[in-house]
This record gives C-alpha cells, structure tokens and sequence, in this order.
C-alpha cells in the first residue's frame, strides 16, 4: 500500500526530479549499512512535500537520511516531548535545555551514537 497525506507522500509519481535524485542515493547508500538503530524491516522511500526532505522510513516510524559527506545514512530523531528534530549530533548540542524526558530519550539514543558521544 501506498501511503499519501497532504504533506507527506510515498508515491513516486509525487517525486520531482531532485527528490527522486535523493531517493536513488538514499537506495544506494543501503548497500553501506543502515544505521544501527534502524529497524530493517519494510523499509520505504518517504518524501515530506512541505520541508523537501526525503527519507528511509520504517514501520517503527524510525527515518534514516543521507549524508552528502560521508555517504552514509544516519538517523534523524523527533523528541519524545517537545518535538526536536536532528541527528543525533544537533540534539546533544541542546540537551541542558531539554525537558527531562527528551534527556532521558537522549540517553537511551546515546548507544548506538558511540562516536559522537
């Protein structure tokens, strides 16, 4: 089954030319590896109409994006309470000033972010 919302589609033929660009790459980057916290298991290609962004997604809700620079994929994370969004690196930069359950969700995040921690 295809899934489509106003803002966010997994029907290729809501693609544009970059966004299907993006989606290839993403495809590409599998053969790397998945992040260690992304649960392999019905993986699609996502693209979100409204900020652009295009995505691995799962049935978890997990997302994976691609790093132009390293080539790999890494994993985008939503704060359990305030809603923050970012890999793992930009979340870390405002955790003292996180609600005490984002840290806590930081915290439990942190294993699988062994190299930046």
């Amino acid at each position: 089954m295809i899934y489509t919302t106003y803002n966010y589609t997994e029907d290729l033929a809501n693609f544009g030319y970059r966004e299907l660009d993006e989606a290839g790459k993403l495809l590409s980057a599998i053969k790397n590896g998945l992040p260690d916290d992304f649960n392999n298991q019905r993986i699609k290609v996502g693209f979100n109409i409204n900020s652009g962004y295009v995505f691995l997604t799962n049935d978890d809700c997990q997302v994976a994006m691609y790093d132009d620079e390293s080539e790999e994929l890494y994993s985008f994370y939503t704060t359990p309470y305030d809603g923050l969004e970012g890999c793992y690196e930009e979340l870390l930069q405002q955790y003292d000033d996180m609600h005490p359950e984002d840290q806590e969700f930081m915290n439990d995040i942190k294993q699988y972010n062994r190299k930046v921690a």
